[in-house]
């Protein structure tokens, strides 16, 4: 069975910067995929970012120049590098895995930007 455990969430001042990574363990396929998206109080689960096995990167526009992803493929695991936070990126991180053929979701984990 598959499971995205994501860890490196927490509480941080505006300004403030975090890293999360999400490690992907009990299967041995390719994600050709993987990535964030957050979900934040009362709102949509949006794309944060995604990064092929090829690292191409896609940013949601809004979030370009704050944050950026990176993957080590040789351990299923994604990063996600977040600089100069402020309150309107308190939410919680989902990680995301996806095949040519299924994808799937991490728990999450909260990121709270807060003085």
């Amino acid at each position: 069975q598959v499971h995205l455990v994501e860890s490196g969430g927490g509480l941080v001042q505006p300004g403030g910067s975090l890293r999360p990574s999400c490690a992907v363990s009990g299967s041995a396929c390719r994600f050709n995929s993987m990535g964030w998206f957050r979900q934040a109080p009362g709102k949509e689960r949006e794309l944060v970012a995604t990064i092929t096995t090829g690292d191409t990167a896609n940013y949601a526009d809004s979030l370009k120049g704050r944050f950026t992803i990176a993957r080590d493929n040789a351990k299923n695991t994604v990063f996600l590098q977040m600089n100069t936070l402020n309150p309107d990126d308190t939410a919680v991180y989902y990680c995301y895995a996806a095949t040519t053929s299924t994808h799937y979701w991490g728990k999450g984990t909260l990121v709270s930007v807060s003085s």
